[in-house]
């Protein structure tokens, strides 16, 4: 009976220790591209993107989705540290550049890219105070040497109350269990 307690008190401080790691990162949750407030060198930017990050380690796991103007798709995903280590970078088309993620402070993170061992582009992703807006200015060199700025400004996606039993409980004034599966699941009775 002692070793079934101490089993599950271990369990329950491990995944304590994940939770609130994960809602310590601010870089944590669903990004939405504003596309209208962002800066790109014209036509070249996204007419939509989407990003996720997930705690994984001492770091992120990555995804992003974007479509362009010509219907070109460009995913891309990766799982890294923020020690500074390479990572290896996946997209629709195969491996691309790798990226070493470094956290200069709670809200901000750069992303170098390399390609042939040489730095080809640095994003730096700054999180806004409130946790709501994220800013990624990327400074890119292209093949003929010249230096690209782009400034992507992304708001975070939170789901509606309607889809937190907690957050829904509040309002209706009732616990999350008194609520119907329908009422949970935000449809309305």
């Amino acid at each position: 009976m002692n070793v079934l307690r101490n089993t599950v008190s271990i369990l329950f401080l491990v995944l304590f220790a994940v939770t609130a790691r994960a809602g310590d990162d601010p870089f944590v949750g669903l990004w939405v591209l504003d596309v209208a407030n962002s800066q790109y060198p014209s036509g070249t930017g996204p007419e939509s993107m989407i990003v996720e990050m997930k705690p994984a380690g001492n770091g992120v796991q990555y995804r992003s989705d974007a479509q362009y103007a010509n219907g070109r798709m460009v995913h891309s995903e990766y799982t890294a540290d923020y020690d500074g280590n390479q990572a290896i970078v996946m997209g629709n088309r195969g491996m691309m550049f790798p990226v070493f993620l470094k956290r200069v402070d709670s809200r901000v993170v750069v992303a170098s890219y390399t390609k042939s061992l040489q730095i080809v582009a640095t994003s730096e992703r700054v999180v806004s105070p409130d946790g709501l807006h994220m800013t990624i200015t990327t400074i890119a060199t292209t093949p003929s040497g010249q230096k690209v700025t782009t400034v992507g400004i992304f708001n975070k996606r939170i789901p509606p109350a309607s889809l937190n039993p907690a957050l829904m409980s509040k309002s209706l004034g009732r616990s999350p269990r008194s609520l119907s599966n329908d009422q949970r699941k935000g449809r309305c009775v």
